[in-house]
């Protein structure tokens, strides 16, 4: 029974390496790209930025139509039938004609406020295309870095793979001649095919990432991107380096949730002076002109209309947004005061997380590696004994991954805080 299991793990063992290597084999395109590079790819290419750059032109457009008076009416009476000739639509000395010209002309400002209601809408467009854009650059460079420490932390599980896989051919060599004991060669492919599972699920998650950074940058699906990153610049940010009162005003002016918020209750007050406007009687003026259908032949007149404002006078609609008004001045305030508290909660997780990473000996990661051949050669020396020298790989791959943990969650804090702010702060 335990040999059956231990040939189940092998073939196991073996397809995972297979699909690792299909995987890499199906990859062909590398791409080693910085995030300034990345950026650049992704304002030009990324498909839901240019749909909400035509939502933006579509708007504006409106302000066009916005400006436009009523077209003129005209129109002309001719008569149908002349009973006492028996002709249809005759034109002649006796027949009747008539014509009309009228303007409609629109009172209390009507023109004017609609404009601002247009130039409103397309403000709040504006907008949207300013939140998109933060959301996903947010998005991205948080998939940027998040790949980079992933890719180091891979790098650490195929260096002690290989070593287990040395490891293991020395035993089989050794198999039968009575040197090697079989519980020492179980124990060292149990924890080799620990690792190539936990492997396997770190690939899993950068192919995931790298999916939604595809996408996000519209390359193509047998793109696989290497980010390219500047460490020391990184290590140099400081989130102490802006006091809160600086992160607050860089929020208050470039916050594009806080602009809509704003955005909303402006275009609410703009409604609210047209919908007022909107219940004042338009006029209409025209020119009239009748050829017998009058007191006097070929009268001419001047014709004046208006609506008596007796039933509807727009109260509904008027009521509407004012209360629209007091709805968007409580979502304004409310997306103000969530704002502070982000701000300075962002704060306290970026200076927590930046003391917890300069806690870190920057020399530590390379006198692990040191440390990892040393007792790599010693164990193959059999200077030290098999359960130590498992325990301390075992350890060596717990501290590496914890390490490029704790500094893509460094790097993703101040990347929070450039979110938050609307700007980029750090890591620039």
């Amino acid at each position: 029974m335990f040999i059956r299991l231990m040939f189940c793990c092998f073939v196991i063992s073996n397809l995972l390496i297979a699909n690792m290597s299909y995987a890499k084999a199906q990859t062909n395109d590398t791409l080693a790209i910085d995030i300034h590079q990345a950026e650049k790819i992704f304002l030009d290419n990324n498909l839901q930025l240019l749909a909400q750059k035509q939502n933006v032109s579509a708007a504006k457009a409106l302000i066009i139509q916005a400006r436009l008076w009523p077209n003129p009416n005209v129109s002309y009476t001719i008569g149908a039938y002349n009973f006492s000739r028996g002709t249809w639509f005759g034109v002649h000395d006796t027949s009747e004609q008539a014509a009309q010209v009228s303007q409609l002309i629109l009172l209390a400002g009507k023109i004017k406020k609609q404009v601002k209601v247009a130039e409103a809408n397309y403000k709040l467009a504006e907008y949207g295309l300013y939140d998109v854009l933060r959301t996903l650059k947010f998005g991205l460079r948080s998939s940027f870095y998040n790949i980079y420490y992933m890719q180091q932390t891979s790098k650490v599980y195929k260096e002690e793979i290989n070593a287990l896989k040395k490891i293991v051919k020395a035993f089989e060599q050794q198999e039968g001649k009575g040197y090697i004991a079989e519980i020492d060669v179980v124990r060292v492919q149990a924890q080799l095919y620990a690792l190539q599972s936990e492997y396997q699920n770190l690939v899993d998650n950068i192919n995931d990432q790298q999916s939604q950074i595809r996408l996000l940058l519209q390359v193509k699906p047998a793109v696989y991107l290497i980010p390219v990153v500047d460490t020391a610049n990184i290590s140099r940010s400081n989130p102490q380096s802006y006091g809160l009162q600086t992160l607050l005003d860089s929020a208050y002016e470039h916050r594009t949730d806080l602009m809509i918020a704003k955005g909303n209750l402006y275009l609410s007050q703009q409604n609210y002076a047209y919908q007022k406007a909107l219940a004042v009687p338009d006029l209409t003026v025209g020119l009239v002109y009748d050829k017998r259908g009058s007191y006097t032949p070929n009268f001419n007149g001047i014709n004046v209309g208006m609506n008596i404002p007796i039933f509807n006078r727009n109260q509904g609609n008027i009521k509407n947004t004012k209360l629209l008004i007091d709805y968007n001045t409580a979502l304004m305030q409310s997306t103000q005061k969530t704002l502070e508290d982000q701000i300075i909660r962002g704060q306290q997780r970026a200076v927590d997380a930046d003391k917890l990473y300069k806690e870190i000996d920057p020399a530590f990661a390379s006198h692990f590696d040191k440390l990892a051949k040393a007792v790599m050669e010693n164990y193959l020396k059999r200077n030290i004994k098999l359960l130590d020298f498992l325990s301390f790989y075992d350890s060596y791959k717990q501290n590496i991954v914890q390490l490029n943990t704790t500094r893509y969650n460094r790097l993703n804090t101040l990347e929070n805080l450039n979110f938050l702010t609307g700007t980029t702060l750090f890591n620039k």
